[in-house]
């Protein structure tokens, strides 16, 4: 039986699993976009809404709470100061997952998963 289990294991052992979702969280705040498969971006979602609420909360328990997964001080400085401003006045829902189709190699479901006030760059004009 199943009970109280939760998550996909997405075919990786439990460290391999923890490190990749906080790498992915990491990337996704500091890029604020990234590309992945499907169920990679379900998983990562919940984790980095978790983040996002933490900063909203903004108190050192939370930012240390924050280093606990993020591991870049830089990522927490930015998710602290300026996503914590973006998305204050917003109760839950801070990504999104735009399906993309399959990946040519291994027809894997692949996803973009960002923040809901990603504005992509303007390139600098030359």
């Amino acid at each position: 039986m199943k009970h109280r289990n939760t998550g996909r294991r997405l075919g990786r052992t439990t460290p391999h699993r923890k490190a990749m979702v906080r790498n992915m969280v990491t990337s996704l705040l500091e890029h604020e976009r990234i590309v992945t498969t499907t169920p990679k971006a379900k998983e990562i979602r919940k984790v980095a809404d978790k983040m996002i609420t933490l900063a909203k909360r903004g108190d050192l328990h939370a930012r240390r709470q924050a280093l606990a997964v993020i591991r870049d001080t830089k990522v927490v400085a930015k998710l602290f100061e300026k996503l914590r401003e973006e998305y204050q006045d917003r109760n839950g829902g801070y990504t999104r997952i735009i399906q993309t189709g399959n990946r040519n190699g291994d027809a894997a479901p692949m996803a973009i998963l960002e923040l809901v006030n990603y504005q992509p760059a303007k390139e600098a004009e030359a």
